[in-house]
């Protein structure tokens, strides 16, 4: 199969490829140190001084570890943010990469090390050879994975300390090809709920079930009637996922436990078809327990919202990838994605645009043909410089002089 690791250099700004080998460098030294979620000290010591070495006004400590760099040039009053995640992942790393994680069981397996090293490589030349007419917030969050670190850094204040017109992010994406931007607008990731269900009964026995009531039979009817959740109560026009992820029931193969735990991921698109998955799953789950003897306890769990992007901004954000690339600088016909991410809590703040990168399609490493959250995914360096050139585009339109 072949392999894309590469994108054209017409795709990447004269400033950034002067630089290019000096932010390329910073891309394997966040690798090799990877922070878990709310742990990002090193990562945002780093941004921090990068930043204010460029003349950026730093502010530290939203959602902990989160750093802002603000600048500001002209006299105009609009107002850009762009945020990069910092955190890595508990996984023990697999790549045999000469910068591979330092520090076992800690990887940077979603790409959080390319998305940091993209926005300070923009942040250099967007400070030194840009001349805009507004205010531009550089926003490096922490605790993406799970940990609801935008949400943190919006309940500090984030916004009221860095009122924003729009904002935007950007992911990297394994399976399309390298340096191509991707836009959708409205509906783009979906929401993500957590459900722990322990369904009691009464142990004994394997010998004698007679005597019990057995909570792993119990939950084997749950998990059949579970699926009939999104098969029998959401239109088939709308999405949405229920996932039964783990069971946890006894020790012995002669004995019947007192409790089984299950774990859900439960996803939707719209509020509604979220709302609706709870009521009727807490209904079924606790109805289906009953018609056994057992009882349920529920304990339902709302993470991230649905990601939905400003149809305006989406528009805006599409058309500067346009305009500099031509269309073949697009993913065509991108479709929504059923994973989730805690940009969504910004966006129900401020309108803007949560955008793809592709990383690459092929086998190997560098080229993205492994997906995310795999011990053996890397970051596509050559994806880096092209990803910063349109950051500083959109920033130049955005910011454009009047």
């Amino acid at each position: 199969m072949t392999t894309e690791t590469t994108v054209p250099d017409s795709r990447v700004l004269p400033g950034i490829r002067a630089i290019e080998a000096d932010m390329v460098a910073l891309r394997p030294r966040i690798h090799a140190h990877p922070e878990l979620a709310f742990e990002e000290f090193v990562t945002s010591d780093l941004v921090a001084e990068r930043l204010r070495e460029w003349g950026y006004s730093v502010d530290r400590g939203l959602g902990g570890t989160g750093v802002v760099g603000t600048l500001k040039k002209g006299s105009g009053g609009r107002r850009i943010g762009i945020r990069a995640d910092m955190d890595a992942l508990p996984i023990v790393e697999r790549t045999g990469l000469p910068y591979a994680s330092r520090i076992e069981g800690k990887m940077h397996a979603c790409g959080h090390d390319g998305h940091t090293a993209i926005l300070l490589a923009a942040a250099h030349h967007l400070a030194r050879d840009v001349a805009f007419d507004g205010t531009l917030h550089l926003i490096f969050q922490p605790a993406e994975e799970g940990q609801g670190g935008g949400r943190k850094m919006i309940e500090d204040g984030l916004f009221e300390r860095f009122p924003c017109d729009a904002i935007f992010a950007l992911h990297n994406m394994p399976g399309f090809p390298a340096g191509q931007f991707g836009f959708l607008g409205g509906p783009f990731m979906a929401s993500s709920d957590s459900v722990t269900i322990t369904i009691t009964g009464r142990g004994g026995h394997g010998s004698a079930p007679h005597q019990t009531v057995d909570p792993i039979v119990a939950a084997a009817h749950v998990v059949l009637a579970l699926q009939t959740v999104v098969s029998r109560n959401v239109d088939p026009r709308d999405m949405a996922v229920v996932t039964v992820g783990a069971i946890h029931a006894g020790m012995a193969p002669n004995v019947i436990p007192d409790s089984v735990e299950m774990r859900l991921t439960v996803r939707a698109y719209r509020p509604k078809v979220r709302a609706m998955l709870r009521e009727r799953i807490t209904d079924l789950v606790t109805a289906q327990a009953a018609t056994l003897g057992a009882t349920a306890t529920i304990d339902y769990q709302w993470r991230y919202p649905a990601l939905v992007n400003d149809e305006a901004s989406t528009e805006f954000a599409r058309g500067v990838a346009r305009d500099w690339l031509g269309e073949e600088g697009l993913v065509p016909n991108l479709q929504p994605l059923t994973g989730s991410e805690d940009f969504s809590f910004m966006l129900e703040e401020v309108p803007g645009c949560y955008l793809i990168v592709g990383n690459g399609v092929g086998e190997g490493h560098a080229s993205g043909g492994c997906m995310v959250h795999n011990p053996g995914y890397d970051f596509n360096d050559a994806v880096l410089p092209v990803a910063a050139s349109y950051w500083i585009k959109l920033v130049e339109r955005f910011l454009a002089p009047a």
